[in-house]
C-alpha cells in the first residue's frame, strides 16, 4: 500500500515556538482592551457604537497603510472574501458583546469570563471530530479553573446577569473565529496580515451601520485620540494578527488555551491602574494558569509527517 502525504495545509508545523509566542501576544494584547477602553466609555463618555466603529475604523487605515507601504497585494477572490467576512462579523460581534457587557460587570471580570472561548474551541473542534490529546484537556481543566478562582470578589459585589450573558456570548464569537481561521481551506490561503485587514474592514463597516442605525455616532473629543489609536494596534490589529498565527501553527485549541495571559493582563491593568482590589484567589488563579501553559508547552511534541 502507497502512504499519500497530506496537503501543506494539513501538515502540523514542526517548529512551533512562533505558534506559543503569538498565542501569549495575542492574549496579552487583547486583554488591554479595558485599559484603553474604559475611558473612552466613562471619561469621553463615548457610546459603544462610536468606541468600536474608531478603533475598526483607525486599524484599518494603519494596517492598509502599512501593507499598501510594502506593496502586498489586497486582491482576494470572492470565495475568500465571504470567508474574511465572516470572520469579521464573528470578531466584530466579540468586541460588541464584551464593550456591552463592561456596563453590567466590571472590566476585568467581564474579559476574564471572554476566556470561556478554550473549552467552547474544544467542544466545537470535538463536533468536527477533531480530538485534542489528554494533556490539552487536563490544560483546559486547569485553566478553566482558574478562570474562576480569577473571578472571585468579595461578597459585597452587585453585578447584573446580562453582564456575564454577553461576555459569555462575546466567547462563542471569539471561539467560531479561531475554528473558521484553522478549518477553512479558503481562509488558508490567505496571508496573515491580509486576512487582518479584510476581518477588520468588515468590522468597521458593521459598526458604522450599527452606529448610524442606533443614532450613537459622534466626533471623538481630541482628548480621545490616543487611547482609540491605543485600541486599534494593540487589541484590534496586533491580537488579531496574533491570534491568526498561532492558530495555524499550533492549531486553535492550543491557540485559545496561550490566551489565559488575556484575563491575567485584564486584571493587572485594573490592579495597576484603576486601583481594584486583589485577593488570594486572583493570586492562585494566576499561579494555576501559569502551570496549565507550562504544562501542555512541554508536553507538546511534534508528530512524524507522513510521506
Amino acid at each position: 500500500m502507497v502512504a499519500i502525504s497530506a496537503p501543506a495545509y494539513l501538515r502540523p508545523k514542526t517548529n512551533k515556538l512562533p505558534g506559543y509566542i503569538a498565542g501569549i501576544l495575542a492574549g496579552v494584547s487583547y486583554g488591554l482592551n479595558p485599559l484603553f477602553g474604559i475611558p473612552l466609555l466613562t471619561t469621553e463618555h463615548m457610546s459603544v457604537d462610536s468606541v468600536l466603529f474608531y478603533r475598526y475604523a483607525f486599524a484599518v487605515v494603519i494596517l492598509g497603510g502599512f501593507l499598501v507601504a510594502r506593496k502586498v497585494s489586497l486582491r482576494v477572490m470572492g470565495k475568500q472574501f465571504g470567508f474574511l467576512a465572516l470572520l469579521g462579523f464573528f470578531f466584530a460581534m466579540s468586541s460588541l458583546l464584551l464593550f456591552e457587557a463592561y456596563n453590567f460587570v466590571p472590566s476585568g471580570i467581564a474579559t476574564t469570563l471572554v476566556f470561556l472561548y478554550p473549552v467552547l474551541v474544544a467542544f466545537i473542534m470535538v463536533f468536527l471530530r477533531v480530538f485534542p490529546t489528554w494533556q490539552v484537556w487536563v490544560s483546559i481543566g486547569l485553566t478553566f479553573l482558574g478562570v474562576i478562582m480569577l473571578c472571585h470578589t468579595d461578597s459585597t459585589a452587585t453585578y447584573r446577569p446580562i453582564g456575564y450573558v454577553l461576555a459569555a456570548l462575546s466567547a462563542l464569537s471569539y471561539a467560531f473565529f479561531i475554528v473558521v481561521v484553522n478549518r477553512s481551506k479558503t481562509v488558508k490561503a490567505v496571508s496573515n496580515t491580509v486576512l487582518t485587514f479584510y476581518a477588520l474592514l468588515v468590522g468597521a463597516a458593521i459598526f458604522f451601520v450599527h452606529a448610524v442605525f442606533n443614532d450613537a455616532m459622534m466626533l471623538p473629543p481630541s482628548t480621545a485620540i490616543w487611547n482609540l489609536l491605543g485600541l486599534a494596534l494593540l487589541p484590534t490589529i496586533v491580537s488579531t494578527g496574533a491570534l491568526a498565527c498561532a492558530t495555524r501553527f499550533i492549531g486553535p485549541t492550543k491557540a485559545s488555551v496561550l490566551g489565559v495571559t488575556e484575563p491575567m493582563t485584564a486584571i493587572a491593568v485594573g490592579v495597576a491602574v484603576m486601583g481594584e482590589p486583589i485577593n488570594s484567589w486572583i493570586v492562585m488563579g494566576v499561579i494555576l494558569t501559569m502551570v496549565a501553559i507550562v504544562f501542555m508547552t512541554v508536553s507538546d511534541k511534534p508528530k512524524p509527517i507522513a510521506s
